[in-house]
């Protein structure tokens, strides 16, 4: 629960070694917070950004709890676990995710099943988890790092895009349904980002970096919105491109 002076408490990050993850904890974090979950599958790759964290913040707890994002089954006792540590959620980053570009899925269809259920099923499941465990708290809300790829899913990613379409509008849908509970979900949809995730690959028009999806990230939060995207811009840009004519569409070099 926010303190006094509406800081929020307690901030869990899953996918502790995401680089939006990261800037976006970097920028929530203020005085007051008291504790803080990095959840990673590798957990020494997120003890230099505890290490950051601790020296920037002295007076903030993190705690590390071990996760693979790929199992959906575990996500409800994760979640139960989180809880047992640092007590009740008030904000949670959810930036677990996987792009597997240029990955030949006709050779190799079974690629697919772990794309799948990092970012959708255990993502489904875990905002499941979350949501229940923030009605019984009758407050807290959930971000999740959403993509405009799902936005209109293109061919040059086309099985990327379609998990992003998927959990994106089961996010909003879940939303909806925590009205009037204390629980919410504010989606984030960013551009091409330019973190370890996406080196060597071609820049995209309007392309960011983690730093400003985190700020836009931020005034969300603070803001009450549903969604948010990052540049803004592409807000528009989609707006116009998600309603081309598919002839038109499919003559576009995206």
């Amino acid at each position: 629960m926010k303190n006094g002076v509406g800081v929020a408490q307690n901030i869990v990050l899953f996918g502790g070694t995401s680089d939006i993850g990261q800037a976006i904890l970097r920028r929530i974090i203020k005085p007051g917070v008291a504790r803080v979950a990095l959840v990673s599958r590798n957990l020494e790759a997120a003890a230099s950004f505890a290490s950051e964290l601790e020296e920037a913040f002295p007076d903030v707890e993190i705690h590390h709890v071990r996760y693979d994002a790929a199992d959906a089954s575990s996500m409800a006792h994760v979640v139960t676990e989180i809880v047992s540590e640092i007590g009740d959620i008030d904000v949670a980053v959810v930036a677990q995710g996987v792009l597997n570009e240029g990955m030949d899925y006709y050779s190799d269809p079974t690629g697919l099943i772990t794309l799948c259920d990092v970012n959708f099923t255990s993502t489904m499941v875990l905002l499941y988890a979350l949501s229940q465990q923030m009605k019984q708290q009758g407050y807290g809300k959930t971000v999740l790092l959403s993509s405009v790829a799902g936005e209109r899913v293109r061919k040059g990613n086309p099985a990327y895009g379609a998990t992003k379409a998927g959990i994106d509008g089961f996010a909003l849908a879940l939303d909806h349904e925590l009205v009037g509970t204390g629980a919410s979900i504010l989606v984030v949809r960013p551009g091409f980002v330019t973190t370890k995730m996406t080196t060597g690959m071609k820049k995209a028009p309007f392309s960011t970096d983690a730093e400003s999806v985190a700020k836009i990230t931020e005034a969300g939060i603070a803001s009450g919105k549903k969604v948010v995207w990052a540049p803004g811009l592409l807000r528009w840009m989609f707006l116009i491109l998600k309603n081309v004519p598919l002839p038109v569409w499919r003559k576009l070099p995206l």
